[in-house]
């Protein structure tokens, strides 16, 4: 009786102290079938109910892009959201705590007032992986600082034609500019030691790292025409060679997290390939950590999507999906999946290595400890520091593609005390359209979205106190002739824009452009600057009449870093990531192929300044 009396020792899972295998056999084995069930399913912050979490004890919670607690909604309103559904998990019958998920793909871009980074294609440029790194840091502690625990990035993509809606998503169509920007990895979860186990998923710290995920697995940047969630037509030695390159450097890494990606390969789905999850990323990589599904990515499994969900289920997870991204029919997934197990259509050890997976991470992420959101990081979303680095960013990924009609009369660096000079374009005072897509909204916006500098405003911040500065987007021929301009900048590119929504043929530049460039260049030296996610078709005609032209790709928040190197104060670095091809015609055109004639070459890139000059 007294023994009987006696409180129950507690569960070894709950021993911090204890090793983190031991703890998930002891917690795996406490779990009923449908409990397990729970924690590989993932659902938006919209389905969230004391049920879905408490009763259900669902594993997982996202929010789409643009899902949000609030309009508007701040730093403090995030952290509150997420600890509160934190709260109701703990609440559970084993009061496992659930990992939250956001798409922190160049910043903690759907938190108003966080720091915008330029996205990878702009990375890319850079070249800079030490750059790349510190941004991983500053954006995982930006996350944090909401009680945030997961980052959906990076994407890893070797983007091979522009057509796809996704490029910019994209360090590089090469793939070892892709493998040597990885390093973010390590910046979201910080340093493993040197003798951590191969494969085995890290976090350095539950206070300012964040779990990475490594995207989307595999080959969604090589689908034919550049279709969104097509299919990628290669034998498996480019599959190897071109797509499958970056993600051993992650997995050495410790990436707790894989994406599978919406395309196929050879016409397989990537959501229902054995092969490629199972036996190549944790066979033959070697990857502990566990793989989670794209939005909706298991309904794709089958026409009309999701109708045989049974099968949907079935097919993923016995290929060796972990966790699935549901996001919305959360009990009917229950259901279907326990279903499933019951009936024998999946084995019982799949789901087994399933939830191991999954509380492996959550063991090592030490959400078990610290559960809840730390206050005291409120303050460095969209800090000082964080938009110096993503300033200096925007710097390092500008490409100079021009400068001068002819080599010996170059036209920047632009004189800071022009007399009067006239800023043009529908991109020239527009921070939407600088962050682009993944911005506040899931597809971005226009206008003022999000704190931050735009172009115009960094141009009025740094030219002399004299210097007028007439702001007009689509000057009217009296504006131009009416004179003394002393240059003129046309600031023109692509409207915000995600997934299939970006997928284009006509890559010529929107709202006229190029008719724009050409009314102004007739009139007055005009330098052009492009806002873009990928190259866009510049005309012969224009490029010749243009005396100078910038690639800014999608820099975000921080306007400045443009206007640092225009002005002299920076010297230009980054370099082509991409072909720049003539025309659309000449689509599918990456560096390597036999027959290579586009305008600017992939790793082209100029500079102001002779080396033997040196940078004011």
């Amino acid at each position: 009786m007294a023994a009987a009396q006696r409180e129950d020792p507690a569960p070894l899972y709950k021993d911090a102290t204890a090793p983190v295998e031991a703890r998930v056999r002891d917690l795996l084995a406490r779990m009923t079938l449908r409990e397990k069930a729970a924690q590989m399913a993932q659902i938006e912050r919209t389905v969230v109910s004391p049920r879905a979490l408490t009763e259900l004890a669902a594993g997982s919670v996202l929010n789409a892009g643009g899902s949000a607690p609030r309009e508007r909604a701040s730093p403090a309103d995030w952290a509150r959201m997420v600890d509160d559904m934190q709260r109701l998990a703990l609440a559970s019958r084993l009061a496992v705590p659930i990992l939250y998920g956001t798409d922190a793909v160049h910043g903690h871009n759907n938190v108003f007032g966080a720091t915008v980074f330029p996205h990878n294609v702009g990375l890319g440029a850079s070249r800079d992986a030490e750059l790349v790194r510190k941004i991983g840091e500053a954006t995982a502690l930006e996350v944090r600082a909401t009680g945030i625990h997961w980052a959906f990035a990076p994407c890893l993509a070797v983007c091979r034609d522009p057509r796809w809606g996704r490029c910019y998503e994209s360090y590089s169509e090469d793939p070892e500019i892709v493998r040597s920007l990885t390093g973010i990895v390590t910046g979201l979860q910080g340093q493993p030691p040197a003798d951590h186990p191969h494969g085995y998923p890290f976090l350095a710290s539950v206070r300012e790292n964040v779990l990475a995920c490594a995207k989307h697995f595999v080959a969604d940047g090589g689908t034919d025409k550049g279709l969104n969630e097509g299919n990628t037509i290669c034998s498996p030695e480019d599959l190897e060679r071109i797509h499958m390159k970056p993600y051993p450097d992650c997995i050495t890494q410790g990436v707790a997290t894989v994406m599978a990606s919406y395309s196929k390969w050879n016409g397989e789905p990537l959501h229902g390939s054995r092969y490629l999850l199972t036996d190549v990323l944790k066979g033959k990589l070697g990857f502990k950590g566990f793989v989670v599904s794209d939005w909706e990515g298991i309904d794709r499994l089958c026409e009309p999507r999701g109708f045989d969900y049974r099968y949907c289920i079935a097919q993923s997870v016995n290929a060796g999906m972990d966790m699935i991204m549901i996001p919305h029919r959360f009990e009917k997934f229950l259901e279907d999946l326990v279903f499933l197990v019951e009936t024998g259509e999946i084995p019982m050890s799949r789901i087994d290595d399933a939830v191991e997976r999954i509380l492996r991470v959550k063991f090592i992420s030490g959400v078990f400890e610290h559960p809840f959101s730390d206050p005291s990081l409120l303050d460095s979303v969209g800090c000082k520091e964080h938009r110096m680095l993503a300033r200096e960013a925007v710097r390092k990924s500008l490409v100079l593609l021009k400068n001068g009609k002819n080599q010996k009369e170059t036209f920047l660096p632009l004189a800071k005390n022009a007399k009067r000079i006239l800023v043009a374009g529908t991109h020239a005072d527009n921070i939407g359209y600088q962050c682009g897509g993944w911005t506040i909204a899931w597809h971005g916006d226009s206008g003022k979205i999000t704190l931050g500098t735009s172009i115009l405003e960094a141009i009025q911040e740094t030219v002399g106190v004299e210097t007028e500065v007439v702001h007009e987007q689509s000057p009217t021929e009296a504006i131009l002739e009416s004179g003394g301009f002393s240059y003129a900048v046309v600031v023109v590119g692509e409207v915000p824009y995600a997934e299939w929504l970006g997928d284009r043929t006509d890559l010529s530049i929107p709202f006229n452009g190029s008719e724009l460039i050409n009314r102004v260049a007739s009139k007055v030296p005009t330098l052009v600057i492009v806002i873009s996610g990928r190259p866009l078709v510049i005309e012969p005609q224009v490029l010749e009449k243009i005396d100078a032209l910038v690639a800014a790709w999608l820099p975000g928040s921080e306007g400045m870093g443009i206007t640092d190197c225009l002005f002299g104060d920076h010297d230009f670095v980054g370099t082509l990531p991409v072909t720049w091809y003539r025309s659309s015609d000449q689509l599918p055109i990456n560096v390597g192929d036999v027959k290579y004639d586009p305008l600017f070459p992939f790793g082209h890139g100029m500079k102001m300044f002779r080396s033997d000059e040196v940078s004011p």
